[in-house]
């Protein structure tokens, strides 16, 4: 018992210099906030050609120190493309589905060869009929199977779509065709809103709505597919005939390919019982317009008192 004694000291000695000191401990906050930023000139042409320089971020007002920047990066695209497949849809279904086809043969035949895409479509229920995929034939196979039928559980797919988007790497993105109705969802604009924004998702909805008049038409659901693209650095399209949807996806392909990818490590940012935080990016050249998400969702601050989100 007294020579176990004896070697305690020394043991706790060695443990001691094994354990790594709290002074050499560094703890950073690794999460990097991404934003894909799409910047037109007054005339509404795609700009491509900026540098890092060109760019400021403020995150609640805080300016950042831009830690990435790719001009037309090539980071791989995940696209959930979601097809409304509700009743009112039946008559323009056909067409759509004509120039889902061309949008998915131009977007898998050139580019990154990482880019894939899911098909869902969406009536009273949502159904993922192809997961991740670059292989255009099997999506293609699969979108002639789709027919029209029952209500529109819109936000549902908006969300459920978010969240299969949320852990894949590169870009997110998120192609929605529809007549902007929803009649039949679980979840709601807002929950559709923040599940699209947690997945850092750009949106881009694709009205197809081909009454003229607002009688006959769901202009609150435009109005709120209008307000879920602005919120996501997206736009919304609203073709009224089939080439006019054939050229809204032949932009949305173009804005995909002239996107930046721009980064930061948030930091001197005052805690906050909110979660979502103000993004804004900012230019030098005040002739131009930069579109980006509207902002992101951080991490709960327990130690600030207050109400909170």
């Amino acid at each position: 018992m007294i020579r176990r004694a004896a070697w305690l000291p020394i043991f706790a000695l060695c443990l001691a210099a094994l354990a790594p000191s709290q002074d050499n401990v560094i703890r950073v906050n690794v999460r990097l906030v991404r934003m894909l930023v799409t910047v037109k000139d007054a005339a509404g042409q795609l700009i491509g050609s900026l540098g890092k320089s060109d760019f400021t971020i403020s995150d609640n007002g805080v300016p950042q120190d831009i830690a990435v920047f790719e001009r037309q990066t090539e980071q791989p695209l995940s696209v959930a493309l979601l097809v409304d497949t509700s009743a009112s849809t039946g008559i323009q279904l056909h067409y759509e589905l004509d120039s889902v086809s061309k949008f998915l043969r131009a977007l898998l035949g050139e580019g990154n060869s990482e880019d894939t895409v899911a098909l869902y479509s969406f009536n009273w229920r949502v159904n993922l009929h192809t997961s991740f995929t670059r292989r255009y034939a099997r999506l293609d196979q699969q979108l002639k199977l789709l027919k029209s039928e029952g209500g529109t559980s819109l936000y549902d797919a908006l969300y459920l779509a978010s969240r299969d988007l949320e852990t894949r790497d590169g870009r997110h993105v998120m192609v929605v065709v529809t007549d902007g109705g929803d009649t039949t969802s679980v979840k709601d604009y807002h929950q559709a809103l923040e599940a699209a924004q947690r997945a850092d998702t750009v949106m881009y909805p694709i009205l197809v709505v081909p009454i003229t008049n607002d009688a006959g038409r769901n202009t609150g659901g435009e109005h709120a597919l209008t307000t879920l693209a602005a919120g996501t650095g997206g736009r919304v399209f609203m073709p009224s005939a089939s080439a006019e949807l054939d050229r809204a996806f032949s932009d949305i392909l173009h804005e995909l390919r002239t996107q930046y990818m721009v980064g930061y490590y948030p930091k001197g940012i005052p805690p906050t019982r909110d979660r979502f935080h103000i993004l804004k990016v900012s230019l030098k050249d005040r002739n131009l317009r930069a579109n980006t998400r509207t902002g992101y969702y951080g991490e709960f601050d327990e130690s600030v008192k207050g109400p909170g989100r």
